[in-house]
């Protein structure tokens, strides 16, 4: 496994490194997950990785303890596809006592086509909505573990392809035949997500970053149809090759300084120029109402004016405006 990142930096500098903090890593069973796992624990970090399944976990967590030479790493259960599933993973986590100095939220679904259990678009349920529900559950543990806590999400250069976030499609099934229509949204927000995550924490000592892993073939494309994803996987990096951002993101020390950019090969880009303060705002909105999270006293009074409606929704319920007629309770 000699291409596995070595914390710290995209060439082995010198910075903050992994050894003596906690780090959690959504979906570290498989895949880019797993190897940004096995470089955290490697180095000295205390490592929770989830997995929807409770064997898949502790298979994993055995094959990351051998490759990594470290027996600091344990497993968490989580499906991102059940709000009901994420509280139980973050109530899970909490109760365990200990700091949270890193989340990475890396876990994620491209090309299906469905609807959660909860009633959103697959991708967005998933990619998004999970993730944005888990990262509010453990805010408060983060901003304890600070200053230097970071919020680190998996996005995509895929972003680039979504013309916008439309609202109302969030709520219901998958419509194009890939899914990568859906998929590119998805990862739109996680950019968004991550802009806004930065605009109401700053100087509460977590900083967020969101990261093009490069075009991996991983596990994520697994139920794309064939041959579309015959051709989607063809020259792709290896799963070790797509951890090296992530891993230079959740450690480095050259990335506190500022919060809420885009980087790819562990350099800032350019996120899309659809990617405005004021859809990152209508998101966080949105997302507050369907989970009934985010809506603390300091999240609320750094919202501002805009998240009027937010602090009027009524928590477990989707209340947004824009929400489809057949929208179901949240769990």
């Amino acid at each position: 496994m000699s291409d596995l990142p070595r914390p710290g930096g995209a060439g082995g500098s010198s910075s903050d490194g992994a050894a003596g903090r906690t780090f959690l890593v959504t979906g570290g069973n498989t895949g880019i997950g797993h190897a940004t796992a096995v470089a955290l624990a490697r180095d000295g970090g205390r490592v929770y990785i989830t997995s929807r399944s409770a064997a898949a976990g502790e298979t994993a967590v055995s094959a990351i303890k051998a490759a990594a030479g470290a027996e600091t790493v344990w497993p968490l259960p989580l499906d991102l596809a059940s709000l009901a599933s994420v509280r139980s993973c973050a109530a899970a986590f909490l109760e365990r006592d200990e700091p949270l100095h890193v989340l990475v939220n890396n876990a994620g679904v491209g090309g299906q086509r469905g609807q959660t259990e909860d009633g959103f678009e697959q991708h967005f349920g998933v990619n998004h909505l999970g993730h944005y529900a888990l990262t509010s559950l453990l805010l408060e543990r983060l901003k304890a573990s600070g200053p230097g806590a970071r919020i680190v999400n998996v996005s995509s250069e895929a972003h680039y392809d979504a013309p916008g976030v439309d609202f109302d499609a969030l709520r219901r099934r998958t419509r194009s035949f890939t899914g990568m229509r859906e998929y590119a949204v998805s990862k739109l927000c996680n950019v968004l997500f991550t802009q806004e995550l930065a605009r109401r924490f700053t100087g509460l000592g977590v900083t967020s970053y969101a990261l093009h892993p490069g075009v991996v073939a991983s596990d994520i494309w697994r139920r794309v149809p064939w041959p579309a994803r015959a051709v989607i996987k063809r020259r792709m990096l290896t799963v070790d090759q797509g951890a090296v951002t992530s891993v230079y993101c959740a450690t480095s020390g050259a990335v506190p300084a500022e919060s809420g950019l885009f980087y790819d090969k562990c350099q800032v880009r350019e996120p899309s120029p659809v990617a405005t303060p004021e859809l990152a705002g209508q998101l966080w909105t949105h997302s507050a109402e369907w989970t009934g999270l985010g809506l603390s006293p300091v999240i609320a009074a750094r919202g501002g004016p805009r998240r009027a409606a937010a602090r009027k929704a009524r928590p477990g319920f989707p209340t947004g405006p824009r929400s489809s007629p057949d929208a179901r309770p949240l769990r």
